[in-house]
């Protein structure tokens, strides 16, 4: 029996974040994800949305179906 796996470039939060510390968040995604670590990611809050900044995945955790996303904040797109 097969793995259900998706593949993510971006990392999309639908305002799901949550904070640790001052750059660095928890993202909890449904199913099982894999993301490229250590290399630059867009975060937009929706697919189709705006990109907000820019991130870098430090852990990534299989655990329950589901996919826990810790990543680094490392710059951020100003709305000003």
């Amino acid at each position: 029996m097969g793995m259900p796996l998706e593949l993510n470039t971006m990392i999309v939060t639908k305002g799901r974040e949550e904070r640790l510390e001052e750059n660095l968040f928890l993202l909890v995604k449904e199913g099982y994800r894999l993301y490229p670590i250590d290399i630059p990611l867009e975060v937009k809050k929706t697919i189709e949305g705006d990109t907000s900044g820019t991130a870098i995945i430090k852990k990534l955790e299989w655990s329950g179906k589901e996919t826990f996303v810790t990543y680094q904040l490392v710059s951020l797109n100003s709305t000003n």
